[in-house]
């Protein structure tokens, strides 16, 4: 793998039900393991259980627009990377990115990102910050180990899938984005991610399988591609 790698840490794995202090300590160990060895990592901040618990109760309280809640998202992983960049304090840049597209001065060892606008997750601002970057590969790492079929919490007979194209993978995903939607890769980020000819791993939270993919060994997980 590249030195510079982009990871995409869903917000369930920050902020499961509680802050989950145990992940982000053996996470933030294997980092910094890394950034000994000469790499440098983007880390994106997703908003998990803080962000949908406040859109929940919004939608529970008035009737609101997709717009309005992912605004409500947008803060939660700001908080979720104010809460990263603290951890990582001694080595991350000064500034939490906000806007993907704006020229990034990346001199220390690990960048922290947030969401940035409506209508997307922070899976399509982990693609502009690539591109702008010029990294080609993504680590999603969340609750979901795998890409599936079908969903697997709806249907027993699901099967994983090790190796997909971008162009069959947005047939599982759909097209549209919505607040609050969980899959292994946001439908508008998978577009650009497949016009920009960017690679995403999902390969779920096990530290151990990342430092497999890290390794350049065999992991548990799904690679999504622009050609096979």
């Amino acid at each position: 793998m590249k030195k510079t790698i982009i990871i995409s840490l869903g917000g369930s794995l920050i902020v499961p039900e509680d802050v989950d202090s145990k992940f982000l300590r053996n996470f933030k160990k294997i980092i910094e393991k890394y950034i000994k060895k000469g790499y440098k990592f983007v880390i994106f901040c997703g908003g998990g259980k803080t962000a949908r618990n406040y859109q929940k109760a919004v939608s529970e309280i008035v009737k609101s627009d997709n717009v309005s809640l992912d605004w409500i998202g947008i803060k939660a992983t700001e908080i979720n990377a104010l809460l990263i960049k603290t951890i990582f304090s001694k080595n991350s840049e000064d500034e939490i990115i906000k806007n993907p597209l704006k020229k990034i001065k990346f001199r220390n060892k690990i960048l922290i990102a947030a969401g940035w606008k409506p209508g997307c997750s922070t899976d399509y601002d982990a693609v502009l910050l690539a591109k702008n970057l010029k990294i080609k590969t993504i680590v999603n790492m969340s609750n979901i180990d795998y890409v599936y079929n079908k969903d697997p919490r709806k249907y027993k007979d699901a099967k994983k899938i090790k190796n997909i194209e971008w162009k069959k993978y947005r047939k599982i995903s759909g097209n549209k984005w919505k607040a609050g939607l969980n899959l292994p890769f946001d439908p508008v980020a998978s577009k650009e991610a497949e016009k920009s000819k960017v690679n995403v791993f999902i390969i779920g939270k096990n530290l151990r399988n990342f430092e497999k993919l890290l390794n350049g060994r065999d992991f548990k997980g799904t690679v999504i591609k622009c050609k096979l």
